[in-house]
């Protein structure tokens, strides 16, 4: 499969794959929209939980949500069962909002053969598919090892060093106010505003409801933006999950040449020897 979306039917169709592994990546602080709020635990059958606060974030870096290292995504995939034959859905309960994150993490560390359910858990309610009240558990250990592909992530240097450059496109999935720094930053102290030159494209934007926009509209989305098809798109937010969103949304137009800024905003704007506009 091209694209990186899996849609619902689909995954009704191959929930009893054996080689399927189905994981629900959301997390439990969602910033940047108003969340979804369950007064109950709600899971497609046979998804197992990532754990992403726990499992996929580097707690021993400075920086917030920080991109695991090898060693610690190859404990934490190992432990959920993913063989190199898996094939790997992904799905949150806010429609697409932290799988992103999970999805890219996994392709960061060499896995490709992982895709993001459209719509997610909303979408999957909403059309009346069956649901259960916990999550299933890894029946086997997994023999995956995680392999860092160094260019799908990039610092603070690279995205200095690169500020203006013909051939890189900054784009920020943050809200207009805070990229233009008319609104607070949610993190108490932190700069308002944005990397000189970067583009502005909110998340919600590539977001039709709960899932993504079809291809011709994110074609005319990234037209608009006057980003160029042959440059190196690098994604910036607040901490490193919702462009992930925008990420894919580049991978469903097409467009692969993907970087993430690992350390976004969090990092950037609390920084104050770094340049802002």
């Amino acid at each position: 499969m091209n694209n990186p979306l899996v849609t619902t039917d689909w995954l009704a169709l191959h929930l009893d794959d054996p080689e399927l592994v189905l994981l629900d990546a959301s997390m439990e602080i969602v910033l940047g929209k108003e969340p979804l709020v369950y007064d109950e635990l709600f899971v497609i059958p046979g998804a197992l939980s990532c754990q992403m606060d726990k499992l996929f974030f580097d707690h021993r870096s400075s920086q917030t949500h920080a991109m695991p290292t090898a060693e610690q995504f190859t404990d934490a995939a190992q432990s959920l069962g993913i063989t190199h034959n898996s094939t790997v859905v992904i799905y949150d309960n806010q429609g697409i909002y932290s799988a992103p994150r999970a999805w890219w993490t996994f392709k960061t560390m060499g896995f490709d053969k992982v895709f993001v359910l459209d719509g997610g858990l909303p979408q999957w309610q909403a059309e009346g598919r069956d649901t259960v009240r916990q999550f299933s558990s890894a029946t086997h250990s997994g023999d995956i090892k995680g392999r860092l592909q160094q260019h799908k992530m990039c610092d603070t240097e690279f995205v200095l060093t690169h500020l203006g450059h013909a051939n890189v496109d900054v784009i920020d999935a943050r809200a207009a106010g805070r990229f233009n720094g008319t609104s607070p930053e949610p993190r108490v102290g932190m700069r308002s505003g944005h990397i000189p030159g970067s583009l502005n494209l909110p998340f919600a934007q590539v977001l039709n409801g709960f899932k993504m926009k079809s291809i011709r509209e994110l074609h005319t989305i990234f037209a608009t933006l006057d980003t160029s098809n042959n440059a190196q798109r690098v994604f910036s937010c607040g901490s490193g999950i919702t462009a992930c969103i925008l990420i894919l949304a580049s991978y469903v137009a097409g467009h692969h040449q993907a970087v993430l800024y690992d350390g976004s905003w969090a990092v950037w704007g609390g920084d104050a020897a770094l340049p802002i506009e």
